[in-house]
Protein backbone atom coordinates (compact mmCIF):
# COMPACT_ATOMS: atom_id res chain seq x y z
CA UNK A 1 0.00 0.00 0.00
CA UNK A 2 1.38 3.34 -1.00
CA UNK A 3 2.41 6.17 1.87
CA UNK A 4 -1.06 8.13 -0.55
CA UNK A 5 -3.54 5.03 0.00
CA UNK A 6 -2.61 4.63 3.82
CA UNK A 7 -3.24 8.56 4.29
CA UNK A 8 -6.35 8.28 2.78
CA UNK A 9 -7.26 5.03 4.42
CA UNK A 10 -6.62 7.01 8.16
CA UNK A 11 -8.41 10.50 7.20
CA UNK A 12 -10.33 11.58 9.48
CA UNK A 13 -14.16 12.19 8.24
CA UNK A 14 -14.72 16.02 7.55
CA UNK A 15 -17.20 17.66 9.98
CA UNK A 16 -19.88 17.97 7.61
CA UNK A 17 -19.69 14.02 6.72
CA UNK A 18 -19.59 13.64 10.96
CA UNK A 19 -22.64 15.40 11.29
CA UNK A 20 -24.48 13.81 8.55
CA UNK A 21 -22.98 10.22 9.98
CA UNK A 22 -24.82 11.47 13.44
CA UNK A 23 -28.12 12.40 12.01
CA UNK A 24 -28.47 9.18 9.84
CA UNK A 25 -27.95 7.63 13.28
CA UNK A 26 -29.95 9.33 14.92
CA UNK A 27 -32.52 8.28 12.13
CA UNK A 28 -31.58 4.39 12.32
CA UNK A 29 -32.45 4.39 16.35
CA UNK A 30 -35.54 6.22 16.04
CA UNK A 31 -36.84 3.79 13.14
CA UNK A 32 -35.15 0.64 15.38
CA UNK A 33 -37.24 1.56 17.90
CA UNK A 34 -40.58 1.22 16.15
CA UNK A 35 -39.95 -1.74 14.34
CA UNK A 36 -39.18 -2.98 18.25
CA UNK A 37 -42.49 -1.95 19.10
CA UNK A 38 -44.41 -3.00 16.16
CA UNK A 39 -44.91 -7.05 17.56
CA UNK A 40 -48.45 -7.48 16.40
CA UNK A 41 -49.36 -9.45 13.28
CA UNK A 42 -52.92 -9.88 12.31
CA UNK A 43 -54.78 -9.54 8.95
CA UNK A 44 -54.98 -5.53 8.05
CA UNK A 45 -57.49 -3.93 6.39
CA UNK A 46 -56.02 -1.15 3.77
CA UNK A 47 -57.73 1.29 1.56
CA UNK A 48 -56.61 2.75 -1.31
CA UNK A 49 -58.63 5.88 -2.43
CA UNK A 50 -58.48 9.11 -4.10
CA UNK A 51 -58.84 10.65 -7.36
CA UNK A 52 -55.38 9.43 -9.13
CA UNK A 53 -55.10 6.95 -11.91
CA UNK A 54 -53.43 3.84 -10.14
CA UNK A 55 -55.63 2.48 -7.17
CA UNK A 56 -56.39 -0.61 -8.82
CA UNK A 57 -52.78 -1.05 -9.78
CA UNK A 58 -51.72 -0.81 -6.43
CA UNK A 59 -53.81 -3.31 -5.15
CA UNK A 60 -53.53 -6.27 -7.95
CA UNK A 61 -49.47 -5.40 -7.12
CA UNK A 62 -49.82 -5.78 -3.40
CA UNK A 63 -51.83 -9.38 -3.88
CA UNK A 64 -48.70 -9.83 -6.55
CA UNK A 65 -46.79 -9.47 -3.95
CA UNK A 66 -48.64 -11.87 -1.24
CA UNK A 67 -48.30 -14.87 -4.15
CA UNK A 68 -44.73 -14.14 -4.38
CA UNK A 69 -44.80 -15.09 -0.89
CA UNK A 70 -46.24 -18.49 -1.83
CA UNK A 71 -49.72 -16.81 -0.08
CA UNK A 72 -52.98 -17.52 -1.21
CA UNK A 73 -54.79 -14.67 -2.62
CA UNK A 74 -58.23 -14.05 -4.63
CA UNK A 75 -59.71 -11.12 -6.18
CA UNK A 76 -63.04 -9.21 -6.08
CA UNK A 77 -63.24 -6.68 -8.86
CA UNK A 78 -66.64 -4.88 -8.93
CA UNK A 79 -67.66 -1.87 -12.07
CA UNK A 80 -64.66 -3.27 -14.43
CA UNK A 81 -64.93 -6.31 -16.25
CA UNK A 82 -65.46 -6.18 -20.26
CA UNK A 83 -61.85 -4.84 -20.61
CA UNK A 84 -59.31 -7.89 -20.66
CA UNK A 85 -57.55 -7.36 -17.48
CA UNK A 86 -53.61 -8.23 -17.72
CA UNK A 87 -52.97 -8.33 -14.08
CA UNK A 88 -55.92 -10.59 -13.60
CA UNK A 89 -54.48 -12.71 -16.90
CA UNK A 90 -51.27 -12.87 -15.06
CA UNK A 91 -52.74 -14.06 -11.41
CA UNK A 92 -54.73 -16.91 -12.78
CA UNK A 93 -51.57 -18.34 -13.96
CA UNK A 94 -50.50 -18.42 -10.20
CA UNK A 95 -53.73 -20.09 -8.95
CA UNK A 96 -55.70 -16.61 -7.89
CA UNK A 97 -59.24 -17.06 -7.99
CA UNK A 98 -60.42 -13.75 -9.78
CA UNK A 99 -64.86 -12.96 -9.13
CA UNK A 100 -65.40 -10.02 -11.88
CA UNK A 101 -68.87 -8.60 -11.67
CA UNK A 102 -68.23 -8.15 -15.91
CA UNK A 103 -70.94 -5.62 -16.80
CA UNK A 104 -68.46 -2.42 -17.63
CA UNK A 105 -68.61 0.87 -16.05
CA UNK A 106 -72.16 1.81 -15.08
CA UNK A 107 -72.47 4.79 -17.58
CA UNK A 108 -72.22 2.35 -20.14
CA UNK A 109 -75.17 -0.11 -18.77
CA UNK A 110 -77.30 2.82 -17.74
CA UNK A 111 -79.66 -0.27 -15.84
CA UNK A 112 -79.50 0.03 -12.56
CA UNK A 113 -81.85 -2.69 -11.59
CA UNK A 114 -79.34 -4.78 -13.73
CA UNK A 115 -76.30 -3.04 -11.79
CA UNK A 116 -78.08 -3.78 -8.58
CA UNK A 117 -78.27 -7.30 -9.14
CA UNK A 118 -74.58 -8.02 -10.90
CA UNK A 119 -73.29 -6.37 -7.61
CA UNK A 120 -75.12 -8.46 -5.10
CA UNK A 121 -74.24 -11.75 -7.21
CA UNK A 122 -70.44 -10.34 -7.12
CA UNK A 123 -70.70 -9.56 -3.27
CA UNK A 124 -72.01 -13.16 -2.99
CA UNK A 125 -68.19 -14.30 -4.12
CA UNK A 126 -66.76 -11.95 -1.75
CA UNK A 127 -68.53 -12.72 1.62
CA UNK A 128 -67.34 -16.68 0.25
CA UNK A 129 -63.66 -15.58 0.34
CA UNK A 130 -63.92 -13.17 3.12
CA UNK A 131 -64.94 -16.15 5.29
CA UNK A 132 -62.70 -18.60 3.91
CA UNK A 133 -59.51 -19.19 6.77
CA UNK A 134 -57.54 -20.48 3.80
CA UNK A 135 -56.92 -17.54 2.10
CA UNK A 136 -54.64 -14.94 2.85
CA UNK A 137 -55.43 -11.82 1.05
CA UNK A 138 -58.90 -10.28 -0.33
CA UNK A 139 -58.57 -7.62 -2.87
CA UNK A 140 -62.17 -5.58 -3.07
CA UNK A 141 -61.33 -3.81 -6.16
CA UNK A 142 -63.47 -0.79 -6.60
CA UNK A 143 -65.70 -1.78 -3.88
CA UNK A 144 -66.16 1.85 -2.41
CA UNK A 145 -68.38 2.55 -5.70
CA UNK A 146 -70.85 -0.28 -4.67
CA UNK A 147 -71.30 1.07 -1.45
CA UNK A 148 -71.41 5.12 -2.31
CA UNK A 149 -74.11 3.87 -5.45
CA UNK A 150 -76.13 2.15 -2.76
CA UNK A 151 -75.77 -0.95 -4.60
CA UNK A 152 -74.50 -2.69 -1.39
CA UNK A 153 -75.53 -2.44 1.83
CA UNK A 154 -73.03 -0.37 3.96
CA UNK A 155 -73.35 -2.32 7.10
CA UNK A 156 -73.03 -5.83 5.75
CA UNK A 157 -70.05 -5.02 3.80
CA UNK A 158 -68.44 -3.72 7.30
CA UNK A 159 -70.11 -7.18 8.97
CA UNK A 160 -68.15 -9.33 6.60
CA UNK A 161 -64.85 -7.41 6.67
CA UNK A 162 -64.71 -7.78 10.41
CA UNK A 163 -65.52 -11.17 10.39
CA UNK A 164 -63.26 -11.94 8.44
CA UNK A 165 -60.24 -15.11 9.67
CA UNK A 166 -57.90 -13.20 12.02
CA UNK A 167 -54.80 -13.46 9.75
CA UNK A 168 -56.77 -12.47 6.30
CA UNK A 169 -56.03 -8.97 4.91
CA UNK A 170 -58.38 -6.96 2.98
CA UNK A 171 -57.38 -4.52 0.44
CA UNK A 172 -60.12 -1.28 -1.15
CA UNK A 173 -59.71 -0.05 -3.86
CA UNK A 174 -62.59 2.97 -5.67
CA UNK A 175 -62.22 6.65 -5.26
CA UNK A 176 -64.56 8.03 -2.69
CA UNK A 177 -64.37 5.51 0.28
CA UNK A 178 -66.96 5.76 2.37
CA UNK A 179 -65.59 7.40 5.80
CA UNK A 180 -66.76 4.30 8.28
CA UNK A 181 -64.56 1.77 6.01
CA UNK A 182 -61.81 4.72 6.35
CA UNK A 183 -62.68 4.64 10.20
CA UNK A 184 -62.27 1.03 10.19
CA UNK A 185 -59.13 0.60 7.63
CA UNK A 186 -56.24 0.13 9.42
CA UNK A 187 -53.90 1.84 6.45
CA UNK A 188 -55.62 4.30 4.38
CA UNK A 189 -53.75 5.88 0.75
CA UNK A 190 -54.85 8.70 -1.01
CA UNK A 191 -53.84 8.85 -4.60
CA UNK A 192 -54.05 12.23 -5.96
CA UNK A 193 -54.34 13.32 -9.94
CA UNK A 194 -51.59 15.97 -10.65
CA UNK A 195 -51.94 14.95 -14.56
CA UNK A 196 -53.45 12.67 -16.68
CA UNK A 197 -52.64 11.78 -20.12
CA UNK A 198 -56.26 11.15 -20.84
CA UNK A 199 -57.49 14.48 -20.45
CA UNK A 200 -55.10 15.38 -23.35
CA UNK A 201 -56.78 13.24 -25.47
CA UNK A 202 -54.62 9.84 -25.04
CA UNK A 203 -56.44 6.78 -25.15
CA UNK A 204 -56.00 4.13 -22.49
CA UNK A 205 -53.52 2.04 -24.09
CA UNK A 206 -52.87 -1.86 -23.46
CA UNK A 207 -49.96 -2.81 -20.87
CA UNK A 208 -49.48 0.67 -19.03
CA UNK A 209 -53.70 1.30 -18.46
CA UNK A 210 -55.41 -2.06 -18.46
Amino acid sequence: MTNENQELKHKEPSREEQRHKERQQKIKEKVDEKIAQAQEERGLMVVITGNGKGKSTSGFGTVARAVGHGQKAAVVQFIKGTWECGEANLLRQHGVEICVMATGFTWETQNKEADIAAATETWTDAKRLLADPSIDMVLLDELTYMVSYHYLDLDEVIQAIENRPKHQHVLITGRACHRRLIDLADTVSEVQEVKHAFQAGIKAQKGLDW
